[in-house]
């Protein structure tokens, strides 16, 4: 197991104890009717880019934060909530806030996080693309209804 992935393990271990429940936002960054998935250096798959949020940080303000860190946003629309989403993972609740990003613009570079971006259309998602992220993209194509779990 690598550093990283065990340096990870840890933090989400330490944040599980000290808080079971966990805040994050992602964001739909959309551009030509395609959405797009990173994959991270540290876990498998194709994801929405987002992140934790911080003690009294607003998640609008979260996702654009997290948006800078990990694919170099220059510049963007405001974040267009577009609904807030719970998932248990063992003995950890995630609550994430999921917004839509229009007209951004970023400067990516692979990273210590992220290793890969790509626009891809929401209803021919890249192999890897776990169930939830699935989920989000067939309901950003208007195919089924908005579910509350992620």
């Amino acid at each position: 197991m690598s550093m990283s992935r065990l340096a990870l393990m840890a933090k989400v271990t330490v944040q599980a104890i000290l808080a079971p429940v966990a805040f994050a936002a992602c964001a739909l960054v959309v551009r030509d009717n395609r959405v797009l998935l990173v994959r991270h250096s540290y876990v498998r798959g194709w994801l929405l880019p987002g992140g934790g949020v911080g003690r009294a940080e607003p998640p609008a303000d979260a996702i654009l934060r997290e948006m800078k860190e990990e694919i170099g946003l220059v510049r963007s629309a405001p974040p267009e909530f577009v609904g807030i989403f719970s998932r248990n993972t063992g003995w950890v609740t995630n609550v994430i806030a999921l917004y839509r990003i229009d007209d951004a613009e970023f400067n990516f570079r692979p990273n210590f996080e992220i290793s890969e971006v790509q626009f891809v259309d929401p209803l021919a998602p890249p192999d890897g693309t776990p169930p939830s992220v699935r989920r989000r993209l067939s309901e950003f194509a208007r195919l089924q209804p908005q579910s509350a779990r992620w």
